[in-house]
């Protein structure tokens, strides 16, 4: 069941149009990532959903709210970063948002600390938060998010700010509660996005440039990828990749190399021929399947 659907979403800033008509729709009960490198419009895209950013043009229709309505009591939403009043307890804060969203004093409490069971914190509910690690802080902005229990839950870049150990925490309570509520989060780290998302959006310069689940986006793109991985910079070994016939594509990234081809014996044995030839400092290569970060960068034409 779709839950919103977006029809021609604009946004210019100064007559500088930077989201150009964006089409698609949310369906009820899935956990969708809005892809796109920093700039492409990302977090844009989310205010105007939210409500707390008037689109240029276009139409936003929740199928819960009639045209016109006010659709922010149906949203939950968590800014790139969030505020918080360190001097109060978790518990008070929730409690607080809680009033501001309109549930009364017992409602509140009692949500609250549903709450903070839910994302994990409740040891923690009687500790200042000025004192959470910023993984608990994240945990604590999705509770407040959820406080009035929205259809849509929108979280931009969740995680980017975290460190590997609170970003683990965020991306496991977003695997519990995608099987709860319709979540929509902004990201521009690939992985997070092929690790817990159901559908994805590539969002490229103000525009959806592509979109589907995983098995779609790889049935429509994938191609095999040959990882090469040397022992310094491959700056100057380039040249046996982007001269062949059998390189679809190229990669460079640290001392990696990754090549998408279609006939993998007959590249993996010419490169590797041309590499023993020349004695270049190879300490691996691998043949694997395309990255959710390959068939973006192979979306976008780079």
């Amino acid at each position: 069941m779709t839950l919103i659907r977006i029809n021609g979403l604009r946004k210019s800033f100064q007559g500088r149009e930077v989201i150009k008509g964006l089409d698609f729709s949310l369906e009820t009960g899935k956990c969708i990532a809005l892809l796109g490198p920093n700039g492409a419009g990302k977090t844009t895209t989310l205010k105007m959903l939210s409500g707390l950013m008037k689109p240029t043009g276009g139409e936003i229709a929740f199928s819960d709210a009639k045209k016109g309505e006010d659709i922010r009591h149906l949203i939950g939403y968590l800014p790139q970063y969030p505020v918080f009043y360190d001097w109060m307890t978790g518990l008070e804060f929730l409690n607080y948002v809680g009033k501001l969203a309109g549930l009364c004093s017992k409602e509140a409490k009692m949500r609250s600390l549903e709450l903070l069971s839910l994302v994990g914190i409740d040891e923690a509910k009687n500790r200042r938060v000025g004192k959470y690690s910023g993984g608990m802080k994240q945990r604590l902005g999705i509770a407040q998010a959820l406080i009035h229990r929205p259809k849509l839950l929108m979280l931009d870049e969740p995680v980017s700010a975290l460190d590997p150990f609170g970003r683990r925490e965020v991306l496991e309570l977003l695997e519990g509660l995608k099987n709860s509520t319709t979540i929509l989060f902004s990201t521009h780290i690939l992985s997070d996005a092929e690790e817990v998302c159901d559908h994805i959006l590539f969002l490229h310069d103000g525009t959806i440039v592509e979109s589907g689940s995983m098995n779609e986006l790889r049935d429509r793109h994938q191609q095999a990828k040959i990882d090469f991985i040397f022992r310094e910079n491959p700056t100057e070994f380039l040249s046996i990749f982007t001269e062949s016939n059998l390189t679809k594509s190229i990669n460079s990234e640290g001392n990696k190399v990754s090549v998408l081809v279609d006939d993998v014996p007959a590249a993996r044995n010419h490169f590797l021929k041309g590499i023993s030839e020349r004695n270049w400092p190879l300490t691996k290569f691998e043949i694997s399947s395309m990255t959710l970060e390959d068939i973006f960068m192979k979306v976008v034409g780079k």
